[in-house]
């Protein structure tokens, strides 16, 4: 009888001195926590990528607008006081359409990476920081993202002559150590942006959701998330 006391107080001794997150996902299943974590994600990254993978996307939100390299804002300034900012501004329009149409992209492979992932990935997500599902997209998507965002961005600004032009001074420039290495190539550095941007966005919507999970509409979501 003793014994059972003693085993029943040191359980709750153990329970009350988890983290709270850790004690009241310990009421849910395996199933329920990898189910809800699965849903919220899903929508977050959509969500994401239908408010990025659009016309003015990018371009008309100042969090994620793609400016030109800090390598080239004193030339920037330059242009436009001697009259020629309109190619200055088509360089910045042609990168921002770039990442918008490099973005729808990433559905697929988001979703594909919420597939794949483990018990263990969901529980450490849940339990992890606002963007601990986002630090997960990021190592898990980033290396395949570039790989399918780059040709649709050689694709948008093989269009403008001013982007060819860009490449050609900027490559000299590094060379000179007077451009930054990875703003030398202009494609390179509208596809990270264009990621940077992407990662962003579906940090914003994980806050969100861990902030207010009834909103996100979803049952599952709400009995996880309301539990942290």
């Amino acid at each position: 009888m003793k014994k059972t006391v003693f085993l029943a107080g040191f359980a709750a001794a153990v329970i009350a001195a988890m983290p709270p997150a850790m004690a009241q996902l310990d009421r849910i299943s395996n199933r329920e926590a990898v189910a809800g974590l699965k849903a919220a994600l899903e929508k977050g990254s959509h969500a994401a990528v239908a408010t990025l993978g659009r016309p003015d996307g990018f371009l008309r939100n100042p969090r994620v607008r793609i400016p030109l390299p800090d390598s080239l804002a004193r030339a920037e300034r330059l242009m436009r006081r001697v009259g020629m900012g309109e190619h200055a501004d088509e360089l910045i329009v042609t990168m921002n359409r770039a990442a918008e149409a490099a973005v729808p992209e990433a559905q697929a492979l988001l979703v594909d990476a919420v597939k794949k992932m483990t018990v263990q990935d969901a529980k450490g997500i849940l339990t992890g920081g606002d963007t601990a599902g986002t630090d997960y997209f990021k190592r898990t998507t980033r290396k395949q993202l570039h790989d399918r965002f780059i040709p649709i961005v050689k694709k948008a600004t093989a269009k403008v002559g001013v982007a060819q032009k860009y490449n050609e001074y900027a490559e000299k420039g590094a060379s000179l150590g007077v451009v930054k290495k990875e703003d030398a190539n202009l494609d390179e550095y509208v596809t990270q942006k264009a990621l940077d941007g992407l990662y962003f966005m579906v940090a914003e919507e994980e806050k969100k959701i861990r902030k207010d999970p009834v909103s996100a509409g979803r049952a599952i979501i709400s009995k996880v998330f309301s539990k942290l």
